[in-house]
Order: structure tokens, then sequence, then C-alpha cells
């Protein structure tokens, strides 16, 4: 019999990132002022979904994850663990650079998972291999309920691994949410993998 499995996944709130025009990527940015109200009221609506549950919170090394996870771990009393499979992808030299910088000195386009923007820069597909073996790990683990604090693009990678999808179905289709997004997934003691909700905003609500 398949363990039952309760996954929340939470895309980081507002970062510096998102209003002065630079990229995030690896550039090591830190929640805004909002993002940081945006994370402890997340925390606070959660509790009512974790209430008489251990949960065990897994995030991103970058700052503006460790930020979130560590507000929501001080508020639901769990402290988190960090690993660099969850962080954001890598864009090479254009880390630290501006996003008009990124438009105007792109490489290459990105056509397929297997593409680099820039020759240094990580592809989708080399995401997905950092992020598998994490993958794996809490997919087989004795852990019933996790939460997961990472980014953007590596959560849409993550989707699509948890409904047993081939890396390369990503040329087709996504599972994008937005900042601040908080995602459900559960598995069955079947095996069945079920995304209840994706990028929930309303946890943000104030």
């Amino acid at each position: 019999m398949t363990l039952n499995k309760n996954i929340i996944t939470i895309q980081h709130p507002e970062s510096v990132h998102h209003t002065n025009g630079m990229i995030g990527s690896w550039t090591d940015w830190e929640l805004s002022d909002k993002g940081i109200h945006e994370a402890e009221k997340i925390a606070q609506n959660l509790i009512p979904e974790i209430q008489g549950k251990e949960f065990f919170i897994y995030s991103s090394t970058l700052k503006r994850t460790k930020q979130t996870s560590e507000i929501i771990g001080n508020i639901l009393n769990t402290t988190p663990k960090f690993t660099d499979a969850l962080k954001e992808r890598s864009l090479g030299k254009a880390i630290g650079k501006s996003v008009q910088w990124l438009k105007e000195n792109i490489e290459k386009e990105e056509l397929t998972i297997y593409d680099k923007c820039f020759d240094d820069a990580e592809s989708r597909y080399e995401v997905w291999q950092r992020l598998y073996p994490f993958y794996l790990e809490i997919s087989n683990n004795d852990e019933e309920n996790i939460i997961i604090v990472s980014h953007g693009d590596t959560l849409s990678i993550f989707n699509v691994m948890w409904l047993g999808l081939n890396a390369e179905i990503l040329n087709f289709i996504d599972l994008y949410g937005v900042s601040g997004g908080v995602s459900f997934l559960h598995q069955t003691h079947t095996g069945k993998r079920i995304i209840k909700r994706l990028s929930d905003t309303s946890f943000m609500s104030f």
C-alpha cells in the first residue's frame, strides 16, 4: 500500500526583484516589506489546513525563499530544511543584470527544455535533473505532510514530475503559478496523484 501524502508548495511572495526590473534567478534578492507581510499571512492562513498534523518544510537556499520558509516555520513551529535542489534556474551571465539587459543580450531563444539562453545558464532539463533526486526522496520517505518553498519555474517543473509526466512534456505544456501562490498536492493510498489547488493566492489575503 502506498503512503498517503499531502504536499503544500509555496511560491515565494514579493521579492525586491519583482519591483526593480532586475532578474531573479540566482541573484540573492530578499523579500520586499510587502513580501514579508505576505509570507506572514500565508503562514497564518495555513494554520487551519495543517492543524493537528506534523509537517516538514523544505526550502530553496536563496534568500527570498529562506526568508519565506523561516517566517512560515516560526509561525507553524517547524524548522525548515534547505536544499539547492529547489533553487530557481540559473541564467548564467544574466545573473545580477536587469530584465532589459537580458532581452537585449540573449544569446539563444529557448525553444525546448534543452536550450539555454546563455552558454553558462541552466536549461530547464538541467533543473529537472537536479530536482529529480529531491522529488524521489520526498516521494519515497515516510513524511506524510510536507511544505515546499521554492520558485516559479522550479515549482512548474515539480508539478509535472508530481503528475508522473516526462520532462519533454514541458516542451508543450506548463503548470505555472504566481508569486505567493499556494498549491495543494495529494497522493492517495493507491498511488493516485492529484493537484487539488494550483497557486491559490487567497492565502495572502489580509
